[in-house]
């Protein structure tokens, strides 16, 4: 602390200068740390309830998928794109806690070839039409794949989620 007197006027002026240290960079420090934990939490949160990996069992997606390989999957569709004809996609299982992981033959709305129209379906009816709402999924391994042409198309709302990449 430093004092000087200054005269002015005959009357004696008291001037004190403190020297305080300035807080304002600890509390900037401080607010970015606790802004950079908050991104980091948010990231964390969104990696976490956006993607989810998955391990492959059985063969009906070999030679693409193997018997116990890991795939990463995601619900984010507006990074990754819309399901469409082609990707490969995992579906949660009607009566458990399991999934089947499947490639995409037909959106709502889309015609199936004959060959792979559901095994209960009647040819004279014409071509089968997959349902609104609905989805037709085959596996690679034609023969050692219960898929939509056993049980029909599937549900859009049992998407776990589109295929990402595999290991």
């Amino acid at each position: 602390m430093d004092s000087t007197t200054n005269r002015d006027n005959g009357e004696n002026i008291l001037v004190t200068q403190i020297e305080v240290d300035n807080p304002a960079p600890k509390k900037r420090s401080v607010r970015s740390f606790t802004i950079f934990l908050l991104m980091t939490l948010g990231l964390a949160l969104f990696f976490h309830f956006s993607f989810t990996m998955v391990v492959v069992r059985g063969e009906s997606m070999h030679p693409t998928l193997m018997n116990g390989r890991k795939v990463l999957t995601t619900k984010a569709y507006w990074l990754v794109g819309k399901i469409k004809p082609g990707d490969i996609i995992v579906l949660q299982e009607e009566k458990s806690n399991g999934y089947f992981i499947k490639r995409v033959k037909g959106l709502p709305g889309d015609r199936i070839d004959w060959v792979f129209a559901p095994q209960n379906w009647p040819l004279v009816n014409g071509p089968y039409i997959v349902p609104e709402n609905g989805i037709y999924v085959i596996g690679d391994n034609l023969n050692h794949s219960d898929d939509s042409r056993k049980f029909g198309a599937f549900r859009e709302d049992k998407i776990l989620g589109k295929v990402l990449t595999w290991q």
